[in-house]
């Protein structure tokens, strides 16, 4: 991947209807867009400073799970990283992210690949909340092991912060790769990048 170091792609992914394109809207925009036609894949560039360091992020917003097979292995294979997106009111969306995160793994061949969880839609009421915060975090600390937090896309909750937890997750992998290179290991790595917390 021969791209500037500060310049990253990010895939937003999850199933169709769970605020992909409203959360990566609001993020690049600044504004919240409540209908969204669904589409195989829109782009978006947005500069963002993490840690005193600028760097521009190339964000795909992909289509539903269902519809993005016939490009899952250039998506998978090219992105630095990858914010999995779910509804709060939806087990199945829940399920989905899950098995996206195993099938990003499996093609890449590795498992620190750099992923937040996001579990959307916070804003709405407890009734309609079917995915508590807990079972988000749970999973995403002792099954996929990544960063979780919960957003509202409509509310503005979390959403530069799940961007800039993202770039973070990339730079810590870069470390860890480099580190490896400069050792001369020949194995893989097989660890996380880092213990899950909720942002």
């Amino acid at each position: 991947m021969t791209q500037n170091t500060n310049n990253y792609k990010i895939i937003v992914l999850g199933s169709s209807g769970v605020g992909k394109s409203a959360l990566t809207v609001q993020f690049v925009q600044g504004i919240f867009v409540s209908n969204y036609d669904p589409t195989i894949e829109d782009t978006y560039k947005k500069w963002l400073e993490v840690d005193g360091r600028r760097y521009l992020l190339d964000i795909w917003d992909s289509a539903g799970s269902e519809q993005l097979l016939g490009m899952r292995d250039r998506y998978y294979s090219e992105a630095h990283g990858f914010v999995l997106v779910y509804s709060i009111t939806s087990e199945t969306s829940f399920q989905d992210a899950q098995n996206i995160c195993n099938e990003i793994i499996d093609i890449r061949d590795r498992d620190d690949v750099p992923i937040v969880l996001v579990g959307n839609k916070c804003d709405l009421d407890d009734e309609e909340r079917v995915v508590s915060k807990f079972a988000g975090a749970r999973v995403a600390n002792y099954e996929l092991k990544c960063p979780f937090t919960e957003s509202s896309a409509k509310n503005r909750v979390n959403v530069e912060e799940i961007f800039v937890e993202i770039v973070r997750q990339i730079n810590r992998q870069k470390v860890i790769t480099d580190d490896k290179v400069r050792s001369g290991s020949g194995r893989k790595w097989y660890r996380r990048l880092s213990k899950c917390y909720i942002l």
